[in-house]
């Protein structure tokens, strides 16, 4: 199948481009989300796709979406995606899309951490914290947290990077009973797919739920969930307390631009056919996983 970088749906009205999904409008109260296979890393998108990933993406989070329907609502509206586009478009939607519900979006990435990695390492190597949260000293790299964390970040756009705020400023964007409603269920929701994931061989080291509002102001999971793009996704049979782990994410693509020395700043570099075949294949490992596929 061939890679798509970027949709060409003419029978829709573009709404925006995000860093991985395409979203038209479908009338006033719905959204046509195409998942395509583009990859951010660092927030900066590559201009080389990693060949299924939007339909891995879109497969997995629908996987997520029925697992939790008895916990929370979801975006999802049941409309066929195919039948929202014309006859010839329906090649760029197929397997990678959903119709979902307009939402009020809350400005908020609500992540989860269980684990100790990456940015949050190294924070603690040097405060002892991670994103303002002191924590006991002596852990190790990639160790298990005493309790999982909650450490909110603003939603950034295309090009710009995600910031971690503190709880208070998330009841400032929000509202002090919402951001503690936003805390509980993303807790919630981390601890039971973390729960799901030990028992078929996978460790959900951190990752981030998106929230929104229907027009009757209820609490309903939106966009993406707990993908590789949005997680880290650890094997388990191969972690080891202090070291770096093995990972079924983007971290094996962050790991070679760190290699290259990369600037982290636009333009991105293309990825060698092994580093975009390789990334397919940990994605596609995580869904056989998660899913008993």
């Amino acid at each position: 199948m061939k890679p798509v970088l970027q949709t060409d749906i003419r029978s829709l009205p573009l709404v925006a481009r995000g860093k991985v999904r395409d979203i038209y409008a479908v009338g006033d109260d719905h959204l046509l989300l195409v998942t395509t296979d583009r990859l951010s890393a660092f927030d900066v998108v590559f201009p080389t796709p990693i060949p299924g990933k939007g339909i891995i993406l879109n497969t997995l989070t629908n996987f997520w979406f029925k697992y939790f329907e008895d916990r929370i609502p979801n975006h999802l509206s049941g409309i066929d995606p195919e039948s929202v586009v014309s006859s010839d478009e329906r090649a760029q939607v197929a397997g990678r899309s959903v119709v979902a519900k307009r939402m009020n979006a809350l400005p908020l990435e609500a992540v989860v951490r269980g684990y100790i990695e990456g940015s949050g390492w190294k924070e603690y190597q040097t405060q002892g914290s991670i994103c303002g949260i002191s924590l006991p000293p002596g852990l190790q790299r990639a160790e298990r947290l005493p309790q999982p964390l909650f450490t909110p970040a603003t939603k950034a756009a295309v090009g710009d990077h995600d910031e971690n705020i503190d709880f208070a400023r998330a009841v400032q964007l929000v509202g002090a009973e919402r951001a503690a409603q936003v805390r509980d269920k993303a807790l919630e929701l981390y601890q039971a797919a973390a729960d799901y994931a030990w028992h078929r061989g996978i460790i959900i080291a951190d990752t981030k739920f998106e929230f929104g509002l229907d027009r009757d102001g209820t609490l309903t999971l939106i966009d993406e969930v707990l993908t590789p793009d949005s997680s880290r996704f650890w094997p388990r049979d191969t972690y080891r307390v202090g070291e770096s782990p093995e990972s079924f994410d983007k971290q094996f693509v962050r790991n070679w631009l760190e290699s290259i020395h990369w600037n982290k700043q636009p333009p991105a570099p293309e990825l060698p056919e092994a580093i975009a075949a390789g990334t397919a294949a940990k994605y596609q490992e995580a869904l056989n996983r998660l899913t008993q596929r």
